[in-house]
C-alpha cells in the first residue's frame, strides 16, 4: 500500500500538473490547501521532489513551485520511488535495493520472488507508463 506521504506527494504533484504552462509559482500554502496535504508534511515532500529535481522552487513573495519538467515527463513511478523507494514488496526483487531474504534457502527455487517480481514488474509497467499529463487527462475523463 502506498503510505500517506506518497499519496500526498502523488496529490501536489498532480495540482501543479494541472496549472497552465507559464503559470507562475505556486505557493505551498495554496498546494497544500488545494492538495489537501498538511503544510508541515508538503514542505518536507516538496523538498524532496527538488531535490530529485522533480520541482523548481523560487524563494520570496512571489515565490513557490513549479514543474521542473512537462508533465508528460514525469512518471508517477519516478514520484513513487522518490517518497517511498523501490517499488519491490521483498527486497530480493529490488533492482535498486537488493537484499537477500534471511529466511530464503534457494532463490532461484523460491516462488515468492517469482511471484513477487512479476508484481514489481507490472507495477513499475504501469506507474512508469503513467505520467502526470496522463493521470490528470484521466481525471477529466472520469469527471
Amino acid at each position: 500500500m502506498l503510505t500517506q506521504r506518497s499519496r500526498y506527494a502523488l496529490r501536489a504533484m498532480l495540482f501543479l500538473a494541472e496549472a497552465p504552462a507559464a503559470t507562475p509559482p505556486i505557493p505551498m500554502g495554496r498546494i497544500a490547501i488545494a492538495a489537501n496535504v498538511p503544510r508541515k508534511f508538503l514542505e518536507l515532500i516538496l523538498a524532496d521532489l527538488r531535490d530529485a529535481a522533480l520541482l523548481t522552487s523560487t524563494r520570496g513573495k512571489m515565490g513557490g513551485y513549479v514543474l521542473a519538467r512537462p508533465a508528460h515527463l514525469i512518471s508517477l513511478g519516478e514520484i513513487i520511488r522518490i517518497i517511498e523507494g523501490p517499488l519491490a514488496l521483498v527486497p530480493c526483487v529490488s533492482r535498486t535495493a537488493y537484499r537477500a531474504c534471511a529466511d530464503c534457502k534457494s532463490e532461484a527455487d523460491c516462488a515468492i520472488r517469482h511471484a513477487m517480481m512479476r508484481v514489481r514488474d507490472e507495477t513499475a509497467r504501469i506507474l512508469d507508463g503513467t505520467s502526470l499529463a496522463d493521470a490528470t487527462a484521466e481525471q477529466l475523463v472520469a469527471a
